[in-house]
């Protein structure tokens, strides 16, 4: 029987208004710095996708988020650094506005138009953004033969 081994799971959360999406650039983090890339973080052991969403948006943000309106949109299943599992959650409500609640780990935080992302970003992200409107999708990145196109 093959050995099993526990793959990193990540959660990155999508908050929209008037045709923005809220994104950060990484910095001191040794991870993608000086990109941008979606708030969000690693699951922890017992956690849940959901629980991650919430505790990830206080840390990250200074949000409260309302989990009955959180949504799955996508998952991307990738070969980097090791085997990974990226989930997407749309983030339909949330109380307080988000500000850089962890300084150390981004330099900046800001609002970008959908059509007009600000450059770099981290590339499974730009590829995840870029399925805005198909919820349910699931890409593979970084595989022998994947066709997902970055």
């Amino acid at each position: 029987m093959a050995a099993r081994h526990a793959i990193p799971t990540g959660v990155h959360l999508i908050l929209r208004r008037d045709r923005q999406v809220l994104l950060m650039r990484r910095a001191n983090t040794g991870f993608f710095d000086g990109l941008f890339s979606l708030p969000g973080g690693h699951v922890e052991a017992g956690e849940s996708i959901v629980a991650t969403a919430v505790r990830e948006a206080r840390e990250e943000l200074g949000v409260e988020l309302v989990p009955g309106h959180l949504s799955v949109v996508g998952a991307i299943h990738r070969l980097s650094d090791t085997n990974r599992i990226d989930f997407f959650v749309e983030v339909g409500r949330w109380h307080g506005e988000p500000y850089r609640a962890e300084p150390d780990k981004s330099d900046l935080l800001d609002w970008y138009p959908e059509v007009d992302l600000p450059g770099p970003v981290v590339p499974y992200v730009r590829l995840a953004l870029s399925r805005r409107g198909a919820p349910g999708w699931i890409l593979e990145q970084g595989w022998t033969g994947d066709d997902s196109g970055s």
